[in-house]
């Protein structure tokens, strides 16, 4: 199985070492190489050599197991308590600048930091040439460099994804030999798009179409064809696709529906239970970093449980989900709680909800390792909401529980580091969900679409779309697989990626620019009411859609301060706004 942080190749502490001594951490910047300390002959004269190099590209993924930020915080899905956290001093404020770039490793695993980022494609572009050029067996190359590509395709799209058009290097750089010759210019947008799909079509065809053993944790047929139609989704959503085009949506449900025929994938039965250790490598995942039964830093329980359990604090509490997402989830008859006809009682609001809700959220009155979680005010429970971010207790009144163990003490987790379960970057549900919507934008929502829909709600005890709401309109559909997206996926880094390309972060309805709330439970006139309550107001503005490129990147680079005007609208190489 290809673990982290100590890798299949050799499994024992002794790789670390080997690894530092043929890399140096590149500095963050395009530019300096690393200075190996064995020749490249030896380094790639065996195959073995070679995948403890490319080993060390696959242990660059960026996760959120072990980091303190995720981008459901980033996003409206969760509240970021901590002050520190860039959360509330970039992105709630709309602080965001050149010189404030969030994304360091602890947040995100700095999979949007640009030097970080490009030092690990740097890794990538090594590997693709020092392989290519050897005399390693025909098949090795073929499916190693492959997947040296994807890694690098992979890199690349968190940059596309933050910045818009970027560099495009694809061979490693050194400027000792080079000098300032090393400088690129920045891509457009829309052409960093295409080097991304180019690629995963290129290599799709040299990954095996299943991995197993040993080779767990590589990139699959199916993996490159995901990411590709992730990418195309995004650049047919509205914030890439102005001229609203329907053939950009085509082409992404047409790379979603490439997913589904392979025949590999399908859903876990047990949404709550997919996420255990025991049971990663399911038929639901697509790609993830997988790490090892017990892995120091893997700390999801006691980062991210409740506060309190049975008396003992147990965790940071770092996940505070919102009212905001709380709302979202569906009754168990498959209405929102907003529509004619839910049976929603907001004085009653956890009782009849959908089967996600329980298997997700940690609420007043719901049970964590065998205690009664109370966040409600006037009864001294350690776990009542805190409105003043005086400690680490949830600021909305809300736990998470999807994703966490209920097995694993949260104090267990802190000390002791307990876990292994897999970070999922992308599993069948969220391909089933770009296909419905890419389909529904292309073509409406026809009897495909609806299926598509119909199989994740299912899973779920949900009544199928038609049950529910009869014939439904176009608006109606994406009004539904929006919020299909919000919960299916919740607290798996999706929400803030969806929420920019739908472009509906902004304006005065827009779910970035507005206030965040909790749910306060007290005692009025011997009755207990429930009252959503501000947790704080935000602002985002219309330039954060991407963000801006680092100063210092600015500073070094005099090609991209060269570069005005053209389809982004650069201003001295800078995105607009900034």
């Amino acid at each position: 199985m290809l673990q982290h942080t100590l890798k299949k190749f050799g499994g024992i502490a002794l790789v670390g070492t080997l690894l530092t001594t043929i890399l140096t951490q590149c500095k963050p910047s395009l530019e300096i190489e690393p200075r190996d300390q064995i020749s490249d002959a030896s380094l790639f004269a065996s195959t073995t050599n070679a995948d403890l190099f490319l080993n060390d590209v696959y242990n660059q993924l960026p996760d959120v197991n072990n980091e303190t930020l995720n981008l459901d915080q980033a996003a409206d899905n969760s509240y970021v308590g901590a002050e520190w956290m860039w959360g509330r001093t970039a992105i709630y404020n709309g602080s965001l600048s050149a010189s404030d770039v969030p994304g360091g490793p602890g947040d995100n695993g700095g999979s949007w930091t640009w030097g970080t980022t490009y030092s690990r494609i740097r890794k990538a572009n090594l590997f693709i040439q020092k392989v290519g050029a050897s005399g390693l067996p025909a098949d090795y190359k073929k499916s190693r460099i492959a997947e040296a590509r994807f890694l690098r395709a992979f890199f690349y799209h968190y940059l596309w994804q933050a910045y818009g058009g970027v560099p495009i290097i694809t061979v490693p750089l050194n400027n000792l030999s080079q000098g300032d010759s090393i400088n690129r210019p920045r891509a457009t947008a829309a052409d960093t798009y295409k080097f991304i799909a180019d690629e995963l079509t290129a290599i799709a065809g040299d990954l095996p179409l299943k991995v197993s053993g040993n080779d767990l944790g590589r990139p699959t047929k199916g993996a490159a064809l995901t990411l590709r139609a992730w990418v195309d989704l995004y650049h047919a959503s509205p914030l890439r696709n102005s001229t609203s085009s329907v053939d950009r949506w085509a082409k992404a449900a047409a790379s979603a529906k490439e997913v589904m025929s392979l025949g590999v994938y399908g859903l876990f039965p047990d949404y709550e239970k997919l996420f255990y250790v025991e049971n990663k490598n399911n038929v639901e995942v697509i790609f993830d970093r997988q790490y090892k039964s017990i892995v120091k830093g893997h700390q999801r329980e006691g980062r991210e449980g409740p506060a309190y359990v049975n008396g003992i604090q147990q965790s940071w509490g770092n996940l505070a989900p919102t009212q905001e997402l709380v709302d979202d989830y569906a009754m168990d008859n498959g209405k929102a709680i907003t529509e004619a006809g839910s049976g929603y009682n907001a004085q009653d609001p956890y009782k009849k909800r959908e089967k996600r809700f329980y298997q997700s959220i940690i609420y007043d009155g719901s049970v964590w390792q065998g205690d009664t979680m109370r966040m409600r005010r006037g009864i001294n429970a350690l776990n009542e909401i805190d409105l003043g971010s005086a400690s680490d207790v949830s600021n909305t009144g809300y736990y998470g529980r999807k994703t966490l163990d209920e097995r694993i003490s949260g104090q267990t987790s802190l000390a002791q580091s307990p876990g292994g379960n897999s970070y999922i970057y992308f599993r069948y549900a969220d391909v089933l969900l770009m296909y419905a919507e890419a389909q529904n934008e292309a073509a409406g929502p026809d009897a495909s679409v609806l299926a598509a829909v119909d199989a994740v709600r299912s899973r779920s005890s949900l009544p199928t779309i038609t049950a529910t709401y009869g014939t439904v309109t176009k608006d109606k559909m994406r009004e539904i697989i929006r919020r299909e997206r919000r919960i299916e996926l919740a607290f798996e880094d999706k929400r803030w990626w969806d929420v920019l390309r739908w472009k509906i972060a902004n304006g005065t309805n827009g779910v970035l620019n507005k206030q965040a709330s909790g749910m306060v439970i007290e005692r009025k006139n011997g009755v207990w009411t429930y009252t959503p309550t501000r947790i704080v107001s935000k602002t985002f503005l219309d330039r954060m859609y991407v963000f801006p490129i680092p100063q210092y990147v600015l500073d070094q680079n005099p090609m991209i301060r060269a570069q005005n005007g053209g389809p982004d609208g650069w201003v001295n190489g800078q995105n607009p706004g900034y």
